[in-house]
């Protein structure tokens, strides 16, 4: 009989009682790990996907909110250019009106839209809430 190379690779090849405990834990943590990824990691990951395209689809006339609560119509795009071309990025400047007052904020501090110019009021990228 020739000696392991590794004496983890004999733990996790030797019969111990007729269980492997090395190959439970590994299954335990698999198991975890799928949860982890169903329940919080892929859900995460398609919320932030649709807030990306919702923000990329914003438009002159678009009433939106900000991160920070400030609601106003967007007045003005500033996109970024690369090589002559513009590109929607999150660092896109955006000028909207709240008010009588124009302030200019990244297009990735915007979280929703509540109306859009087209006439398809509504749309959200959040929760909605109602009042009683």
């Amino acid at each position: 009989m020739t000696a392991p190379l590794h004496p983890a690779l004999a733990l996790l090849f030797s019969p111990a009682g007729g269980t492997n405990p090395v190959m439970g834990q590994l299954f335990m943590y698999g198991a975890i790990f799928l949860i982890f990824y169903f329940f919080l990691l892929r859900p995460q990951t398609k919320q932030r996907r649709d807030h990306e395209s919702l923000i990329r689809s914003l438009k002159k006339g678009d009433e939106v909110v900000t991160a920070g609560g400030i609601i106003g119509e967007v007045v003005h795009i500033k996109e970024s250019t690369k090589d002559g071309a513009p590109v929607k990025t999150m660092d896109d400047r955006i000028t909207i009106k709240s008010g009588d007052t124009r302030l200019i904020v990244e297009r990735g501090r915007i979280t929703r839209i509540v109306s859009s110019a087209g006439g398809a009021s509504g749309t959200t990228s959040g929760s909605t809430t109602t009042s009683a």
